[in-house]
């Protein structure tokens, strides 16, 4: 089984973060309780420092007597000294001969009326809150002695420790939880990324039948869902192109067969006349020129594919345009005696494309109304409304079927395939000129009814710069 390395390293990096604020929330408490404690004993201290100066201060009780009585009711040791540093007295678990809590500095300032607190810790490593005042005379002029109260952290430590073994337990505890928990979000998040790993190997190798099935609302289902179009899209591309293939092959075989057999009947000498020579000769001229025109269409297409073509925009008069296309194809309408009748209004704007593009699309469709109409007339529209300006080519030919019109566009697709390839149609000339107006913002419509005619369109929007230019 293959390691779940983005499960593994997606929940790492969770992990990491959750240590990390974990260790942080732990120290923060853990602070917070020895402040606390500290700042409660402190006080305590303070408080009873400045009780016991209180009552030593009254002249009714003996020193002894006093410092029995505190030791009644207090855990405290007591620290009773003069002005030169002197012990002179005290009660509890303090070590009368370890007088280094007792400073010269400390001394000149109780001797001076302030009070003193520090911390001590004496020779056998235990600490001590050390609170100290002065106890002045009656008179209160003089200062003959200073009280010191001493009171042991042992409890104090015992209760931080005892909340510090149970925060480590906890974070312990919470890291346990949550390394399961993040394991199993872990892998929920990364399955779809894997399905996709495997999903997108398989379109690499050419599965494209290969579809996720994540049905999420979030950042993964989108991405998962724009896997499936890109799969769908290169399937589609894949049948295009295999079908491309497929009529460019057969598009190709039939002029090259045609150049093959009619070449070798002239090369042979296999002709009775010298007219069936020159029809050979000329069916073997008509073959070369739709082979040309193949060739051609399909260098147009491939450079349209690729976004290669390039257009020179500037603004364009349709009615020219309109003028030069119908005078070209005058030619073959009257050849097939038909009448090509025009149908311009003279005050169109400007329109902002590529002019001889614009003109071979024109006689593309002009073209096509010629080749598939056997009698009557072809007219040619040139009007605006409010919001566009067309051009209309509409005919009296064969028509299409309805079935049909949404295929027309299609490369290759000929609705009178017979006839097409009688008249030299390539199948790609509708292909071509749509994709040539949609380059320049246009469109292109399609109306027809079998035996009555087809009507194409072609559409520009209207812009009010062409108007006044």
């Amino acid at each position: 089984m293959r390691r779940n390395r983005i499960g593994f390293k997606l929940g790492l990096v969770i992990l990491s973060v959750f240590v990390l604020v974990l260790t942080s929330l732990g120290l923060a408490i853990d602070r917070m309780f020895t402040n606390f404690y500290n700042t409660e004993k402190r006080t305590e201290v303070d408080e009873l420092t400045t009780h016991f100066t209180m009552m030593a201060e009254s002249p009714n009780i003996s020193t002894d007597r006093m410092l029995l009585k505190f030791a009644d009711f207090s855990n405290v040791s007591i620290v009773y000294i003069d002005e030169k540093g002197n012990i002179q007295a005290h009660s509890g678990e303090i070590d009368p001969s370890d007088t280094s809590f007792i400073r010269s500095g400390d001394v000149k300032t109780l001797f001076t009326g302030n009070a003193v607190s520090l911390e001590y810790t004496n020779k056998d490593g235990e600490r001590y809150f050390v609170a100290a005042r002065p106890i002045p005379t009656e008179s209160e002029q003089e200062i003959t002695s200073s009280l010191y109260v001493l009171s042991s952290t042992k409890h104090m430590d015992s209760s931080i420790s005892a909340v510090r073994k149970l925060l480590v337990l906890s974070g312990v505890g919470a890291f346990l939880l949550a390394l399961g928990i993040i394991w199993i979000i872990a892998q929920i998040l990364s399955r779809p990324l894997l399905q996709m790993r495997d999903v997108t190997r398989k379109i690499a190798v050419g599965d494209l039948d290969a579809r996720l099935s994540i049905n999420s609302n979030d950042e993964i289902g989108s991405l998962a869902e724009a896997i499936n179009n890109l799969a769908e899209d290169l399937q589609r591309y894949r049948d295009t192109r295999q079908e491309f293939f497929a009529n460019i092959s057969h598009e190709l075989r039939t002029p090259i067969t045609y150049l093959e057999g009619y070449s070798k009947v002239v090369k042979d000498r296999l002709y009775d006349t010298d007219e069936e020579r020159d029809q050979y000769l000329d069916i073997i001229h008509q073959e070369s020129l739709r082979l040309q025109h193949l060739v051609n269409d399909l260098f147009e297409l491939a450079k349209m594919e690729e976004g290669k073509i390039s257009l020179s925009s500037e603004w364009i008069d349709l009615t020219e345009i309109t003028d030069n296309a119908v005078r070209k194809i005058q030619l073959k309408a009257n050849d097939k005696g038909l009448q090509l009748n025009t149908h311009i209004s003279r005050s169109i704007p400007l329109i902002y494309g590529d002019g001889l593009r614009t003109e071979q699309v024109l006689i593309n469709l002009l073209e096509n109304a010629v080749r598939y109409t056997e009698k009557g007339e072809i007219n040619v529209y040139l009007q605006e409304e409010p919001t566009y300006v067309y051009i209309a080519v509409e005919d009296t030919g064969i028509g299409i079927p309805e079935d049909e019109l949404p295929l027309i566009f299609e490369r290759f697709y000929r609705v009178e395939k017979s006839r097409s390839r009688l008249h030299g149609g390539t199948g790609l000339g509708l292909s071509i000129a749509k994709r040539l107006l949609e380059l320049q913002g246009g469109e292109m419509l399609v109306t027809s009814t079998i035996g009555i005619g087809t009507r194409f369109e072609i559409r520009f929007m209207r812009d009010e710069q062409g108007e006044h230019t």
